[in-house]
């Protein structure tokens, strides 16, 4: 191979993609919005804050992530609480009481429960009208200026656990107020999971609020003793303006002595600025980048190392006088899983470990349950849980399904192969993967064919709370995460030079039957049911995406599966998808090269299922057909599935190989990102220019090679470093420096 020298440095590429957000990505608005759910989002994981209006004030909604009310969920206590006992009353179509014990309480029961903090409520009716509300999601600063020169600053410190605020040019007199949530009322009335029951339901004596000086604090005492404090301190300094700070504890609440803004806000302004230098994209499509940084800057917001990982709704619970949608918990079988997918490829791993901090600390309360409910050996995690990791019921199917951490292994997995931390890996990954593979083996039996099957099976939430929703055969859902577990298990095994368990691990793998697939090779819910009905879970492609069992990269024959079975989803249609199910779709056609169909989802999700501050709200907010749920109950995970899928169509890696813009449409002639992170742990840097693509950047560990898919015929790279071509791939060895390979398209050479 001959190459050309080129003395490249990746701080001199002249991507276009920066490392800081645009202002045109900001949410910008000319008023204040009048509900809480459109409010302006402020956190830091564990504090959150929305900034909105109610009766012509301002209002900060403020929250804090383990707010939480952790009561035993009633008739979860009883011998009923068992698999084998379900099992029974499935075979004997004997359902009724199976709902009546296990998911009517989740409905009919307040608790537990994420509970909401407070509100700061600043009486601004005397500074006139409002000029502008501005959102700078690369300082993650809220400014809103008053036509009457008044203006306000605030953020939520990055890493600390307070809020700030700031007001110049005072109109009229500073007047706050707490106002705590109404644990006491005149009404009272339950309501479902997705309204959410209301706050006085929970029984709490309504707290204290005292005010010495400019401090204000409310003391609330929840179940069992649970206490938290909201405290709110503020001072005038002499040019007039007011500097004040709020924070949430549950333990003494302590502010900093220091009420300089300004001061905190350069330190909060660092973290940020590191945060977005992990990685940036531009794409022509502005609707699309927009909402990208959107998802990104949200789960700045709400993921952190140390910090409880993402909720349904993280920091920022209803502030509406109820508790919030789905009791703002846990839910294992989605909602968690697809909050952390744009971590791996967009280069947050530090973020995504609080995901995989907070399983591994709820480890042992998860083994009892397993035990308990099971009745055997291994891990499993309940599908629904309290911050505590304690399960709550709901629809038992899916609440109690026995493969949820099969799914949740894959994160582990993933952080695994984008990191190659090998402590990771022998410490944690393993250890989880094994155990879980040891419950499948334990709860599984064979069939007269020789196949491993499940007591019962389930399809997430294909038949819904019912009978029908249990079949007697594996449902391609079950099938694809207990397959994948295996696989992983194997592998991993198989790294850590552990031949004993990687061949035990291969041998029970392969004891499990293909998908069932119907006559035009579409992947079916389960034997005997095909996908005839629009339903917003695609638990029957599991293994297309997002366990990549089945690859583009495989074949014809996987091919033909993977076109069939997306087209089925768009041919039944959407009428009963959310909003997550368009961030999912994208994600699935893009794994089809489909770039022209992932963009239309992402657009579509971005247009009809966002409220203007970019919340996800399940429903179509525009009634234009994309979906019969037209209701708006926010939830974060299609928001962040949103943002794994644009990732998705510039960078592909999970098939071996480093694939550049693989899914991006026709149009799209001008696109760039920087660092996005591959399987293998290589950051990379792509630019593509007028249609072809001008250049990339690869960075790997010493030690590392990576293999690049080539999107053109010639290259031209930096010296003092092996590259060996084979035919469209090139293989990059990183024994040594530069630890940063240019790739640049040479028209004018061959190789």
């Amino acid at each position: 191979m001959v190459l050309r020298y080129l003395f490249f440095s990746l701080l001199f590429i002249n991507f276009s993609a920066t490392a800081q957000p645009s202002s045109k990505n900001n949410l910008h608005f000319n008023a204040l919005a009048k509900s809480w759910d459109e409010g302006i989002p402020l956190g830091n994981a564990t504090l959150g804050a929305l900034i909105w209006e109610k009766d012509n004030q301002l209002r900060f909604s403020l929250d804090r992530v383990d707010l939480w009310d952790l009561r035993p969920m009633k008739g979860l206590d009883g011998p009923e609480f068992r698999y084998k006992w379900i099992t029974e009353q499935v075979k004997k179509k004997d359902y009724k009481i199976v709902q009546q014990n296990l998911d009517e309480p989740y409905e009919k029961e307040p608790a537990p429960s994420k509970i909401p903090g407070a509100a700061l409520m600043i009486d601004t009716r005397s500074w006139g009208t409002v000029e502008y509300v501005d959102l700078d999601i690369a300082t993650a600063e809220c400014k809103i200026k008053w036509k009457s020169g008044t203006m306000l600053r605030t953020f939520v410190h990055a890493n600390k656990n307070f809020g700030r605020f700031v007001i110049y040019n005072l109109k009229g007199d500073f007047i706050p107020q707490i106002i705590p949530p109404a644990y006491q009322s005149d009404q009272s009335s339950a309501g479902g999971s997705v309204e959410g029951d209301d706050l006085n339901r929970l029984g709490y004596k309504q707290g204290t609020i005292k005010r010495e000086g400019n401090t204000i604090t409310y003391a609330q005492e929840g179940w069992n003793g649970f206490m938290y404090e909201v405290t709110v301190s503020y001072y005038k300094s002499k040019d007039g303006s007011i500097e004040g700070l709020w924070t949430i504890s549950t333990k003494k609440a302590e502010l900093p002595k220091d009420y300089q803004y300004q001061n905190s806000l350069k330190e909060h302004m660092q973290w940020w600025k590191t945060f977005w230098s992990k990685s940036s994209l531009h794409v022509p499509n502005e609707q699309i980048e927009k909402q990208w940084y959107l998802e990104m800057y949200k789960f700045g917001s709400a993921a952190r190392k140390d910090a409880p990982p993402i909720s349904l709704q993280a920091v920022w619970t209803a502030d509406n006088g109820r508790l919030p949608p789905w009791k703002g918990d846990f839910h294992h079988d989605l909602n968690t899983q697809l909050s952390y997918w744009p971590s791996y490829s967009g280069n947050h791993l530090k973020e995504g470990m609080g995901y995989l901090k907070h399983l591994e600390r709820n480890k042992e309360n998860y083994k009892r349950y397993t035990k308990k409910f099971f009745g055997v050996e291994g891990l499993n995690v309940p599908g629904v849980t309290t911050l505590a990791g304690t399960e709550m019921g709901g629809w038992i199917q899916y609440s109690g399904s026995p493969t949820i951490s099969c799914w949740l292994a894959q994160h582990y997995y993933l952080q695994w192969r984008y990191s190659m931390d090998t402590a990771f890996l022998r410490q944690h990954a393993y250890p989880w993967i094994k155990e879980t593979a040891n419950f499948i083996e334990n709860i599984t039996t064979k069939d007269a064919n020789g196949y491993r099957q499940l007591p019962i099976s389930s399809s997430p939430e294909i038949f819904n709370n019912s009978l029908e929703a249990w079949f007697t055969k594996n449902t391609n859902y079950d099938l694809a995460l207990m397959k994948f577990v295996f696989q992983i298990a194997e592998e991993l095994a198989t790294v850590l030079k552990n031949d004993k368990d990687a061949d035990h691990w291969k041998k029970t793998g392969s004891e499990f039957s293909d998908y069932s697939l119907d006559e035009n090779k579409v992947m079916m819910f389960a034997p005997g049911k095909p996908y005839d009905e629009s339903h917003r879970h695609f638990s029957n492609v599991m293994a297309i995406h997002p366990l990549g069992l089945i690859k583009w990269e495989d074949g014809e024959k996987a091919r033909t599966i993977i076109r069939n079975s997306i087209r089925a989803l768009d041919s039944v249609g959407p009428a009963m998808w959310c909003g997550y199910s368009y961030s999912w779709l994208a994600n699935l056609k893009a794994r089809a090269k489909d770039g022209a169909g992932a963009a239309k989802a992402l657009e579509i999700f971005s247009k009809a299922f966002c409220l203007k501050n970019s919340f996800h709200v399940n429903g179509d907010q525009t009634k234009s057909g994309y979906s019969t749920f037209v209701y708006r109950p926010f939830t974060l995970e299609g928001n962040f599935a949103f943002a794994a899928g644009l990732q998705e169509m510039l960078l592909q890696s999970y098939a071996g190989f480093i694939e550049v813009f693989p899914a991006v449409p026709a149009e799209w002639k001008d696109i760039s990102f920087k660092t996005l992170r591959a399987e293998g742990g290589f950051l990379v840097s792509a630019e593509k220019v007028n249609g072809a693509v001008k250049k990339i950047a690869i960075s790997g560990k010493k030690g590392t090679t990576a293999v690049l898919k080539l999107p053109f015929k010639n290259y031209i790279t930096n010296d003092n470093v092996k590259i060996e071509r084979e035919g469209e791939f090139l293989k990059i060895d990183f024994r040594g420096a530069p630890h940063v390979v240019i790739i640049s398209n040479d028209s004018s050479s061959s190789h």
